[in-house]
């Protein structure tokens, strides 16, 4: 570990404002408990976070530094860029090398955080199972409690290439609708929340929505539809007025995961 990373971990609290450090410590627990749960694709895929701003203030997100694994991500390897993936980290300035992203890989992303400020963590998503889904006419079917949570409130995106093209973030922004959580159809999986808590809640449910989709049509047998108000009457059971508490507390439980002595997520 070189002298200027030791100083990022040894004082990486110290450079930022206390309103973006629990910001910054937030998105890298995000990042290792998706790590945890195996839905990562390598250097590929993104999570990100919008900053808090002052009125009058340009939007400001944070994402990972291009290159890291996502069970390697701390809360000082997050690097600060604006809504169209420009790097405006003053830390950038000495080292632009170290602090480089993927610009390409924000667009799905601003798309969604420009136009839906309620979503302040966005969770995207190439897992076996949710690219599997989204390569099916039916996209995610309603046979588990899991893909009920998602009944009547799921998006889908046709696939257009890489998302290289800004043009089509209006087109993004149009299929997501209201919604925390969209399938990109032959791509993958992407979600959001007002929290990382909740964030983290929309896309464990999808990625076992979907895990349990293939599995149960791997075997050719015959599926079971809940009839339609079954399937209405459980898509607004998990609206209840206990859900917020719920999605905080799974979220505590899930940093137990990650949160051992030897943990460096936080620095």
């Amino acid at each position: 570990m070189g002298s200027s990373e030791l100083q990022i971990v040894t004082s990486g609290e110290s450079l930022f404002p206390p309103d973006e450090w629990a910001v910054r410590t937030d998105l890298a627990a995000l990042y290792r408990l998706v790590a945890h749960f195996r839905m990562t694709d390598m250097i590929d895929t993104h999570i990100s976070a919008r900053l808090p701003t002052k009125p009058g203030e340009a939007p400001a997100f944070l994402i990972n530094r291009y290159g890291l694994l996502f069970d390697e991500m701390r809360a000082s390897d997050l690097v600060k860029i604006d809504h169209a993936g420009n790097v405006i980290d003053e830390r950038a300035k000495a080292d632009p090398a170290r602090f480089r992203v993927n610009a390409a890989g924000f667009t799905i992303h601003s798309a969604i955080h420009m136009a839906r400020h309620d979503l302040r963590f966005v969770v995207h998503t190439h897992t076996a199972a949710g690219i599997a889904v989204s390569a099916q006419a039916r996209g995610l079917l309603p046979i588990s409690q899991h893909a009920l949570k998602f009944y009547g409130k799921l998006g889908y995106h046709d696939y257009e290439g890489i998302a290289l093209d800004l043009s089509e973030r209006e087109r993004l922004v149009r299929d997501f609708g209201p919604h925390k959580a969209m399938i990109l159809r032959n791509h993958g999986l992407i979600a959001g929340g007002a929290s990382a808590a909740e964030a983290f809640h929309e896309i464990y449910f999808l990625e076992r929505a979907c895990q349990a989709q293939v599995q149960a049509t791997s075997g050719g047998a015959e599926l079971i539809i809940p009839p339609a108000e079954v399937r209405e009457r459980t898509a607004r059971q998990f609206l209840r007025d206990d859900s917020a508490e719920i999605t905080e507390t799974a979220w505590h439980a899930a940093l137990r995961l990650i949160d051992d002595p030897d943990s460096d997520y936080r620095t």
